[in-house]
Formats: structure tokens, sequence, C-alpha cells
């Protein structure tokens, strides 16, 4: 019996020891962050402004926005407004992301999580308000579902088409548990939708141009109740979530967290995020003014500005950073970027300018109509038959992006019948 004790013994010894490097693994992050912490980059602002302003390609792009103000206030022509500001914003919200990933080496990789997810849907977020201050409530929406559109379909395809063309001898593979939740929030977002839409074309309304409404803010209210229940589940009861998946992942995240110091410090971040928010949020104003007036001097369809172009240019943050991702055989934060954007843009800003638009008194509701609400159903049923085996190869991105084209082709040659809301 002392020798079966001592046996018991030295294998619950063992079963300690083995559990502390995998502890230590799973704590490597917050001790790399720290290592960033003390590490800080003392720049100073001409060495700041070379950073952030000069080191990226894209932000040879920078002078159109000003350039659509001269345009703005010197000839009035809306087509050529709405075209420098698209340009303009582009590379700011890259460099939003930037910024955004330069403070998470500070924060931490849950606060870094959420941060990614909040600062890489601003730009959406801003024009949204804007036009929902100007009155414009269907560009609100189409802008909207086009962000979750291209999140799905364009951003995740990207990133399985780049990744499977990298590893193209395997199947890629990711968190099928984390996966199918995402997907069941987004069909809840879908039925958030669907409903006022059913009930607006059923004419079974017992107030007639008000329950409608009425519906659409009280499941607003419920939308924004599941998703903070969501960020809780993810960030205290599901933290692993956020942990590496093996110790072969965690190794590659040490080395490229060792590799990727920061290069500005926190306070530069903070300071760099104020002011690209705030030259988005003045572009934002009169690419929105001018919505109108370059689909009639393009002749293209407002809705197909508001749901393939303006998000085009909002998800720049998002589609490099899936890529890049997918290219290194990180599969799951792309999905945690790709998905996770359409989760909180259909789970939080969604409802938020439902809720905002009943504070300015603007009639904002979640009755997308038919033609729109219908193809969000689709892509989310497609998207989730795609994810459900949790692997990914470089043909399910190639339909992805066909999908995106066809939604594209559809949006092109569909006339909305709300023209006058907008």
């Amino acid at each position: 019996m002392g020798s079966v004790d001592e046996l018991e013994h030295k294998s619950l010894f063992r079963h300690e020891e083995t559990k502390s490097p995998i502890l230590m693994e799973e704590g490597s992050l917050s001790g790399n962050f720290s290592q960033h912490t003390d590490k800080a980059p003392k720049n100073s602002v001409l060495e700041s402004i070379k950073i952030v302003i000069f080191s990226n390609k894209l932000n040879l792009l920078l002078p159109f926005g000003p350039i659509a103000i001269l345009v703005h206030h010197l000839t009035g022509n809306k087509g050529w407004i709405f075209l420098l500001s698209l340009l303009g914003i582009t590379p700011l919200a890259e460099r939003l992301g930037y910024a955004t990933e330069q403070l998470a080496c500070y924060t931490g990789p849950t606060v870094g999580g959420l941060l990614n997810a909040t600062f890489g849907n601003v730009t959406e977020l801003i024009i949204s308000i804007f036009a929902l201050k100007n009155g414009m409530i269907r560009v609100v929406q189409l802008t909207l579902l086009g962000s979750i559109l291209s999140n799905m379909l364009l951003v995740l395809g990207c990133a399985f088409f780049s990744g499977g063309l990298v590893f193209y001898r395997k199947d890629q593979v990711f968190d099928k548990g984390n996966a199918v939740v995402n997907s069941g929030l987004l069909l809840m977002s879908v039925m958030g939708l669907l409903l006022p839409a059913v009930l607006h074309y059923t004419h079974s309304e017992v107030h007639a141009g008000s329950s409608e409404l009425a519906l659409s803010r009280f499941s607003s209210c419920v939308m924004l109740i599941a998703y903070a229940a969501y960020l809780f589940f993810q960030l205290k009861s599901q933290p692993s979530s956020y942990a590496p998946l093996s110790e072969v992942t965690n190794q590659n995240e040490e080395t490229s967290d060792n590799d990727e110091e920061p290069e500005i410090s926190k306070w530069e971040s903070i300071i760099w995020l104020s002011i690209l928010t705030a030259w988005v949020s003045l572009l934002s104003g009169y690419l929105v003014d001018a919505i109108e007036g370059a689909s009639d001097s393009w002749k293209i369809p407002i809705a197909f500005i508001s749901v393939i172009l303006l998000p085009i240019v909002g998800n720049a943050a998002e589609h490099a950073g899936a890529i890049m991702f997918a290219m290194k055989d990180k599969l799951d934060l792309s999905l945690g970027v790709a998905i996770g954007s359409s989760i909180q843009i259909s789970m939080f800003a969604v409802p938020f300018c439902v809720v905002i638009g009943w504070i300015m008194g603007k009639p904002m509701d979640l009755n997308f109509q038919l033609f729109e609400t219908a193809t969000l159903f689709i892509t989310v049923i497609v998207v989730a038959f795609f994810l459900q085996e949790g692997t990914s190869n470089y043909f399910k991105g190639l339909m992805l992006i066909l999908c995106y084209l066809i939604v594209s082709a559809s949006f092109f040659v569909h006339e909305d019948p709300h023209q006058d809301d907008i």
C-alpha cells in the first residue's frame, strides 16, 4: 500500500509539473507585452511622423484628402469630390489599423483584440453617423450591410485564397468551436433584420408604420445586450480562446512578437489615433454629401456605391491584416479579423445606429428591405457551411470571392425602391 501511495504521489507531482510549462506558455504573451512596455521607443516628433506617414506606400494617397476639400470649395463637382474623398480615406483606414496594433502592444492580447475590432470599424461608424445626421437612412443601412458582406465574402475569401496558395499542399486548420459560435451570432443578427422586414411585407403590423420601428428599437437593445454577453463570454468565461492552441503556435507567436517590437510609444499611438480619427471624420462629411451627386454623374446606383465601394475602403485595414495572418498560417487570427468584424458590425454597429437615430429623432430601423436581407441571409448560410469543417484551402477562398462578385453584380443592377429616403 505504501508503494501505491508513493506512485500516486509521484504521478500527481508529475502531472502538476507537466501543467506548469503550459501555464508558462499561456502567460508568455503577457510576458512579451511587458517586454514591449519596457522597450517602448522614444521618438521625436519628426521621427514619429516619418514612421507613421512616410513608411507606407499607400500613404501616397493622403494628398487626395485636402484636394477633395479644395475641389468642394472651388468647383463643387460631386463626382470628383466623392472619388477624391474615397481615395483620401483609404490610407487613413489602414493607418488607423497600424496605430491600433501599436497601441495593442502595450495593452495585452485581450484589450488589444478589442481595440483592433473597434478601430477597424471606426471608418464605417463615422460615415454612418454623418449620413444619419443628414437623414440618409438608406445610406446608413446599405453601408453597414456592405461592410458585413465585404468582411464575410471578400476579406475572408482573400485570406483563405492567399493562405491556401502559400500552403497549397495542406488544408489550413482553425478553431471549429469558435467558428460555430460566430456563425450562430451572425444568424442571430440575420433574425434581428429579417423579422422587421417580414412584418413590413406581410402587412401584419398592429399599428401601421410604428410597430416596425418599435420592434427594431427593441430588437436593437436585445442585440446590444447579446453582444455585451458575447464579449464577456470571450474575455472572462473563455479566455483560452485568446491563448495559443498548441506549443507550435506558441513558439511561432513568441518569435514573431520578439521580431515585431513596437515602433512608436503608447502615447504616440493614442495621439495618432485621435488625429487620424478626426481626419477621417472630416473627410467623411464631404464623402457623404457627395454620394448622391456622384451617383447621378457616374450613372451608378447609390446601392452599389454604399454596399460595394464604401465598405472596400473602410475594410482596407482588415483586408491587409487577414491576408497577412493567413499567409503566416494563423487562420484563427484571420477569422478573428474578418468574422469578428462582421459580428461587431451586425451585433453592435447596426443596433447602435438604430439607438443613435432614436436619440436624434430619426426613424432608423432594422428593415433593410427584402432584397438586402435575403442577400445577407444567403451569405451567412454560405459562410457557415464553409466554416463548419474547421479547415480552409485556396478553393474555398476562390468560391467566397466569386460569391462576392455575384453580390456586387446584383447590387449594380438593383434599383433601390426607397430613393426618397436617401
